[in-house]
């Protein structure tokens, strides 16, 4: 999708973008092989090529900071961006300026990786392994959560809110309850049969009993969380994408 985007050039919003597709200027390349574009000028179009040939080093550059999109419209680099993109989500003890996390769980796709007692400077250096950062319902809870916390520990990269892109497709509600609609099934049911689903009830029992059986539950239902967010992105991406290019979808 990112090769069909111009959102990212100063100026062009979704109302001429969406004018550029039905001209037949879907993609760089048409919008390169173009000469007169009604609506731009020509010192315009020549400064937008410009900025295009530049687009197409950064991706070849594996670089998505390049590319600033709104917020909401993120989800256009998951396609391009897929194997360099970190699935997070994170425990916390609560959401006064007195609580703080207890967990982050990581994703990159093939495999998962929990921190616990957090511990900025590594989860730093983590997610600067990486050139998107995913989440559900990230971009008003956990991404803020953990800014406020710790400044300077998120790097420079883009991040997508699954939340938002899944209302745009029709899919409503939390996070579990978006894996049902799509008929995704967690393997561990004893979270949300015996402690309703809250896993800051498991934070609490371990460290009031100091057994590991409850943080064992809690590392599990964390991991589902984040490893649940891929077939997610993968099952919305080319929704949008497809209601983009058609401009079929009032949620867009």
């Amino acid at each position: 999708m990112l090769n069909n985007s111009f959102l990212f050039l100063q100026g062009i919003g979704k109302k001429l973008e969406q004018n550029l597709y039905k001209q037949g200027i879907s993609d760089w390349k048409s919008f390169l092989e173009t000469k007169n574009i009604p609506g731009i000028s020509s010192k315009r179009k020549w400064y937008y090529d410009r900025q295009l040939e530049k687009a197409r080093s950064a991706l070849y550059q594996n670089n998505s900071t390049f590319f600033n999109l709104p917020s909401s419209e993120n989800w256009r680099l998951y396609e391009q961006f897929r194997d360099e993109a970190v699935f997070l989500d994170i425990e916390a003890t609560g959401v006064s300026r007195f609580d703080d996390i207890t967990l982050v769980g990581l994703y990159d796709g093939t495999e998962t990786k929990t921190m616990i007692n957090m511990d900025p400077k590594a989860l730093k250096r983590e997610l600067e392994k990486y050139q998107l950062i995913v989440t559900y319902n990230g971009a008003t809870f956990d991404l803020p959560y953990i800014s406020k916390r710790y400044p300077k520990l998120l790097p420079d990269i883009p991040s997508f809110d699954l939340r938002s892109a899944c209302q745009r497709v029709g899919l409503a509600g939390g996070l579990k309850l978006v894996e049902k609609q799509l008929g995704i099934n967690r393997k561990n049911k004893i979270v949300e049969k015996m402690y309703d689903g809250d896993p800051l009830s498991l934070w609490k029992m371990y460290k009031g009993s100091g057994d590991e059986y409850y943080l064992k539950l809690l590392i599990e239902y964390n991991e589902e969380d984040v490893i649940n967010l891929k077939p997610i992105a993968d099952h919305v991406c080319p929704k949008l994408k497809s209601l983009t290019l058609n401009n079929t979808s009032r949620f867009l």
